[in-house]
């Protein structure tokens, strides 16, 4: 999941890991020319929040300036990898503290704008977790005091039209799912870093909503900042054919690890029961 400015070695990478469902390329997520042009239908991801997290030798560290030129290239290169009607859900903060206060997801939504993806909706993803405290500005006074927003982002984007036909193609949702995740708030935890052994890990939960509201079972599933591999391997778990692409080779390493098992924590599953659902 780091930021790098290196493609010219890994932009021809063949896969790291294969099997019948997940293919996981060492790559940069600006070069994607192993992709053919309309291949993926759904982009589930979450790219780096140029928080200067260490990804194992990598550092998210850029200008914000540059930052927003490197998200450019690569919501660019999504929009041509992506299939007619194909969508992207993108995990973003809603803002940042870091060198100025920063309107991160104001940021993306116009950068994927200006690279040609229409804008469908935004979700808000309430992690739970109010103890993440940095900064408060102006400790206990009106001077410049800083609002921290416990909550992050996905804003889904589509290319083309947003109706996708039906014919042909599965669905596996079900209906209390389909009622509790149209409503635009969800409610869960974030993942343990230390559970799968990287900084930034997505919970379950988040790719597999986002995989059962946004594509068919017939359907490819890419994320380009894979990390930990599990969008690839929730998408396994749901029957999709999955691509990773992650540009840290130990990153890669742990993901193509866990694809191999093909294995979730007995507790990945936290969707609300039917009963608490209401229409």
């Amino acid at each position: 999941m780091a930021v790098s400015e290196s493609k010219d070695a890994l932009a021809q990478a063949p896969p790291c890991y294969q099997d019948e469902k997940v293919t996981i390329y060492h790559a940069d997520s600006t070069e994607l020319r192993f992709l053919a042009d309309a291949s993926v239908d759904l982009v589930v991801t979450s790219p780096p929040y140029n928080l200067d997290v260490s990804y194992n030798g990598y550092r998210d560290d850029l200008p914000y300036e540059r930052y927003l030129q490197w998200v450019s290239r690569w919501a660019s290169e999504l929009l041509r990898v992506a299939a007619p009607g194909g969508r992207a859900c993108i995990n973003i903060p809603l803002d940042s503290n870091k060198g100025g206060k920063r309107a991160v997801y104001a940021d993306y939504v116009r950068l994927f704008l200006e690279a040609g993806w229409a804008y469908q909706t935004s979700i808000v993803w309430n992690e739970q977790n109010i103890s993440r405290r940095t900064a408060w500005g102006s400790w206990m006074s009106p001077s410049a005091p800083f609002v921290t927003a416990p909550v992050e982002m996905i804003p889904v984007f589509y290319k083309g039209e947003w109706r996708r036909k039906r014919e042909g193609r599965t669905s596996d949702i079900e209906r209390a799912e389909f009622l509790a995740w149209t409503l635009g708030t969800w409610e869960f935890p974030g993942e343990n870093p230390a559970r799968v052994g990287h900084p930034a890990p997505f919970p379950p939960e988040l790719p597999r909503r986002l995989i059962k509201l946004y594509s068919f079972v017939e359907d490819v599933v890419l994320d380009p900042f894979l990390g930990s591999g599990t969008s690839c391997l929730v998408a396994k778990q749901l029957g999709r054919r999955a691509i990773g692409v992650e540009i840290d080779e130990n990153s890669c390493r742990i993901a193509a690890d866990r694809c191999r098992q093909g294995a979730l924590p007995p507790d990945w599953n936290v969707s609300p029961p039917a009963e608490e659902v209401g229409d």
